[in-house]
């Protein structure tokens, strides 16, 4: 099928193999993602549990940077799947530009906080010198080259945007292949590299996103891109920039939320002991192999309901959202079931220090006793974004990481001890779980009853 015709397949292939075509090859990238934070955060753990706690430390900050480039990719993919379902091609062409020039803009901004405040940012989440000292190393290097971040994962949204995420899988695979292989070289001084460890693990992150950036280029400007980002006519469009945020606004706010979350579960753990800080570390990195896959099988749902919602097929929106909730639904369930198998073996990738492997096995098996919660609400959330509501995914990501989590942690924790702490995890998905499936389902009826019922 010759690739100008990527959009419009949203509105005529059968649901379930549209799904799978455009979930698996995110699918793929995002479980090579995940495959690299395990393996970065391995290596950091080889060269000491401090290491791996600065690396923890650090990650609220991160997880700041992502949610910038998911909020603009995000708002604009969502943005470009209901014009071009509308058929406004021109404007779905502006949006694309100004995503890109909002990556640039935003990547320039970050490197310069990222020379003058690393440190300072650091220190809200920790007093411990040794560990700031270790995660400024790392983090400034990250966001001094924050817009080869940027500017790749919204380039990607651009094209999934249009129906096309192969090619979106192929640039993240090849900077998480690329980072997997510099890791070891960079980290331990492999050869003529030297050996710079923590900071090491930030060089060879900025390299293979650079790397990658190149590969972008060249399909945004390619064939294989039907919104080719010429610039000629390009302007400023604050009504577009609008429309962007509308929805990109509150996904990114979720990601920042989620920063406020690691943040304070970093202060409450390190109310118990550095172990428990890197413990928790350990947690994130391997839920990502939760987490990610069930994000990149959104990322091939959401054009689907978008395009699909801007030409009023209320039917093939329906077929969707079950299919995709059931396999969201089998991809939490798995990984319940392996956490709950092989927590000793997760945990020991990374660090076989008895207190850290006995603190693991418990956080592992309590934490993951909520997943079957976790894909189907996170498809209720990324439902509201494709339709264009951004504010109710933003209150199900409140709701579970601020008003339930962060709370649960500090009153089990202080009143329970480090065991009970873990159990703030499940009961928060749970809560939000069926928040999120009442909200939701309130919705979509309010919508399939604008239409009669012989086309649902």
């Amino acid at each position: 099928m010759p690739e100008k015709q990527h959009s419009q397949r949203l509105g005529t292939e059968a649901i379930v193999p549209l799904i799978f075509r455009l979930s698996i090859p995110s699918i793929i990238a995002m479980s090579v993602q995940s495959l690299y934070n395990v393996v970065d955060s391995i290596y950091i753990g080889r060269v000491s549990k401090e290491a791996l706690s600065a690396l923890t430390l650090a990650f609220p900050v991160q997880i700041i940077l992502i949610g910038i480039s998911v909020g603009t990719g995000i708002g604009a993919s969502s943005l470009i799947a209901r014009l071009l379902g509308r058929n406004e091609k021109a404007k779905a062409h502006l949006v694309a530009e100004l995503a890109i020039a909002i990556s640039i803009v935003s990547g320039i901004i970050v490197a310069i906080l990222g020379i003058f405040a690393s440190p300072y940012i650091l220190r809200l989440f920790n007093d411990d010198p040794v560990l700031i000292g270790m995660g400024t190393e790392y983090i400034r290097i990250i966001m001094i080259g924050s817009v080869t971040l940027f500017f790749t994962m919204i380039s990607n949204n651009i094209l999934r945007g249009q129906g096309n995420t192969f090619f979106p899988m192929v640039t993240m695979v090849i900077g998480a292949v690329l980072n997997i292989i510099l890791d070891p070289f960079f980290i331990f001084g492999i050869g003529f590299f030297p050996r710079w460890e923590i900071a090491g693990a930030a060089v060879a992150t900025v390299l293979s996103r650079f790397i990658s950036g190149i590969f972008m280029v060249y399909l945004l400007l390619s064939k294989h891109n039907e919104l080719k980002p010429t610039f000629r006519n390009f302007r400023v469009d604050l009504q577009l920039i609008k429309e962007i945020y509308r929805v990109g606004f509150p996904a990114m706010i979720m990601q920042l939320l989620a920063s406020f979350m690691v943040g304070g579960m970093n202060r409450i753990l390190g109310g118990f002991s550095v172990s428990a800080i890197a413990v928790g570390g350990i947690f994130f990195r391997l839920q990502s192999f939760v987490f990610l896959p069930i994000i990149g099988l959104v990322q091939g749902y959401m054009p689907i309901v978008g395009y699909n919602f801007g030409q009023r097929s209320y039917k093939r929106m329906r077929q969707a959202i079950r299919s995709t909730a059931l396999m969201a639904f089998s991809f939490s369930t798995l990984g319940l079931l392996i956490f709950q198998l092989f927590p000793r073996q997760l945990v020991t990738l990374f660090n076989d220090e008895p207190e850290m492997v006995k603190i693991g096995v418990t956080a592992l098996r309590t934490v993951s006793i909520g997943f079957p919660f976790i894909g189907p609400a996170v498809v209720a959330e990324s439902t509201f974004q494709a339709l264009g509501y951004g504010l109710p995914s933003l209150a199900l990501s409140t709701l579970r990481q601020v008003v339930f989590l962060i709370p649960l942690l500090y009153i089990l924790g202080h009143f329970l001890g480090l065991n009970a702490l873990w159990f703030a995890f499940p009961i928060s998905e749970l809560f939000n779980g069926i928040i999120a499936a009442i909200w939701i389902s309130t919705t979509l009826r309010r919508i399939f009853q604008s239409v009669p019922l012989k086309q649902l």
